[in-house]
């Protein structure tokens, strides 16, 4: 059984090891140098710098649990402006994140769906989001929530630079 619920600042080393493995499973394979991974792991991913970000107000984080065990991610930046998306009350899809071995169970739609709850609750009008150009998984998945693409930019990571389309979806308004 699933169950999503709001993350607390106590679920910090639980995002923190779930988006390391994540990450590594999905994009460990587009890195040519792996201290490149490595280094970004550490930083993006510590304890810390989780636990910071879950005390913003602007951040909103769930977990996915199946039966109880955590198996999943996403996190919602409220207010999320970008020189790539011109509407104006935006809010951004920063992650959603699935342990590979429990992706086929429809967890990360899911999540999609109770951050889309949340987004349209809060009368965001567009949400956007990033993805790397090669992750073909997760564009096709964006496709199907009918999320279009707007744009493309790069983003280095250590020595490498990484090409995203940016991906844009107009919500519907609240009833």
């Amino acid at each position: 059984m699933i169950k999503i619920r709001k993350a607390i600042v106590n679920d910090a080393e639980i995002i923190s090891l779930m988006g390391r493995i994540t990450f590594s499973d999905t994009f460990e394979v587009f890195f040519n140098k792996k201290d490149d991974l490595s280094a970004y792991l550490d930083n993006t991913f510590s304890v810390a710098k989780i636990k910071a970000s879950l005390r913003k107000n602007e951040n909103v984080y769930w977990i996915a649990l199946h039966n109880d065990l955590p198996v999943g991610y996403a996190k919602l930046k409220l207010n999320s402006t970008s020189g790539l998306v011109t509407q104006t009350k935006v809010c951004q899809l920063q992650k959603i994140y699935v342990l590979k071995s429990f992706m086929s169970m429809g967890i990360g739609k899911q999540l999609h769906n109770t951050l889309m709850e949340e987004a349209i609750a809060l009368d965001y009008e567009y949400i956007w989001l990033s993805v790397l150009e090669e992750n073909e998984r997760a564009i096709t998945f964006y496709e199907k929530e009918t999320y279009e693409k707007t744009g493309k930019h790069t983003f280095q990571i250590g020595s490498q630079i990484f090409v995203f389309y940016t991906m844009c979806k107009k919500l519907p308004m609240q009833d």
